[in-house]
């Protein structure tokens, strides 16, 4: 046989054992908190069609989508993100259903990439999404769902960094920018390229007044006092309600008691296009990038026929666990499997005794010993320790 077939392929891996344990019991803290809020488990396929997931949607890049080929020839991609499968979802089963939605989640996400970098191909991501409400309590709601999560899944040492994509947008259509400029100069200053985005806006022409100003998002973040900061620098009506909206969230955020674990940054917009309004990250130690994404898409069920609002969240929970072993953060597993041995003439009684360590609660597992069985030398080696 083969060695290779011992192997996964490049970005996946296997998890099994304490490991394994230890994941499926923060996995069950999330799924705990979330459905403290009222949230109704959903569950959407592994592989969609391409056009969920199209340009046009504003989802991940085409190029680092798995595509494959059904026996009829449409175009099919396993799931890289799971808000468009869940608006789509909503849209088909919910279009008459004016209240809001409240639906969670749990599945592996699959992203192609070349640059690794250390990362995953495939990811558990286990998130929340709000549909058919448009209020600013609803985002507070979610950014305190988050902070509740990560507490009670083992962190305590993490920041929650909230921005507004309307901000940015209103400060480009000040300045005359065209759509593809604008979503060039947002990978620039999302990736906090001052030289990039410095050289687009100068060939781009863009007056100089407002070329500063676009430059200086990227250095928007900070407490409060950045918000009040990014007001004073902006006359046009789409930033200013960004700003207002932002210090609304931010007082709701104070009457749920987790305004602790928040900050601002006005200059973090989302590779995701269908964002329509707060954004927000979280952050924590050990781990390089966000271990939660979300925020507003008000315009993304209308692609599947369904006019609502929305919001939503994902945390990305492989890199929890990461984060909580790196911070040494002890997590309960269960206890470990009793091992009741039996032989040809005691059979019933060991049955017996398993069944009772069952009834119980407790794991056990019946294992064969006698006639030079090779649990035989297991055994000695037990009780030699």
């Amino acid at each position: 046989m083969s060695q290779q077939l011992l192997h996964t392929p490049e970005g996946v891996r296997d998890i099994y054992g304490k490991e394994y344990a230890e994941k499926f019991h923060v996995e069950q803290q999330l799924r705990e908190c979330i459905r403290l809020y009222g949230y109704e488990d959903i569950q959407t396929p592994t592989f969609e069609f391409f056009d969920v997931f199209s340009k046009e949607i504003g989802t991940t890049p085409s190029k680092e989508l798995y595509k494959f080929f059904d026996k009829e020839g449409n175009t099919l991609v396993l799931r890289p993100d799971f808000t468009p499968s869940i608006a789509r979802c909503a849209a088909k089963y919910f279009s008459e259903k004016k209240h809001p939605l409240r639906f969670s989640y749990i599945g592996n996400t699959f992203t192609n990439t070349s640059n690794l970098q250390g990362k995953l191909k495939e990811v558990t991501q286990l998130g929340a999404e709000l549909i058919g409400d448009s209020g600013v309590e609803a985002d507070a709601e979610m950014i305190c769902m988050v902070i509740k999560a990560l507490l009670r899944a083992g962190l305590n040492r993490f920041q929650v960094a909230i921005g507004d994509v309307e901000y940015f947008k209103g400060l480009c259509e000040e300045a005359g920018l065209d759509e593809d400029t604008e979503l060039e100069l947002r990978s620039f200053i999302s990736g906090k390229n001052y030289f990039g985005a410095q050289e687009l806006l100068a060939e781009s022409n863009v007056a100089k007044p407002y070329q500063s100003r676009l430059l200086k998002v990227a250095d928007m973040f900070g407490d409060m006092g950045s918000l009040a900061g990014a007001g004073a620098m902006v006359e046009n009506t789409r930033s200013l309600a960004a700003v207002h909206r932002l210090e609304k969230l931010y007082s709701l955020l104070q009457l749920y008691g987790v305004e602790s674990y928040v900050s601002f940054d006005l200059g973090m917009l989302s590779k995701y296009r269908y964002y329509t309004g707060m954004i927000f990250k979280a952050y924590t130690y050990g781990v390089g990038e966000a271990v939660v994404k979300g925020g507003r898409y008000d315009r993304l069920l209308q692609q599947f026929g369904k006019d609502a609002p929305a919001v939503g969240f994902v945390i990305v929970v492989d890199s929890i666990m990461e984060a909580l072993s790196r911070q040494n953060v002890r997590l309960p597993v269960p206890d470990e499997i009793r091992k009741v041995y039996y032989d040809a003439g005691n059979y019933a009684e060991k049955l017996a005794e398993a069944r009772k360590l069952r009834s119980e609660g407790i794991a056990a597992v019946l294992l064969p010993v006698g006639n030079g069985h090779p649990l035989e030398r297991e055994i000695s080696k037990e009780g030699a320790r």
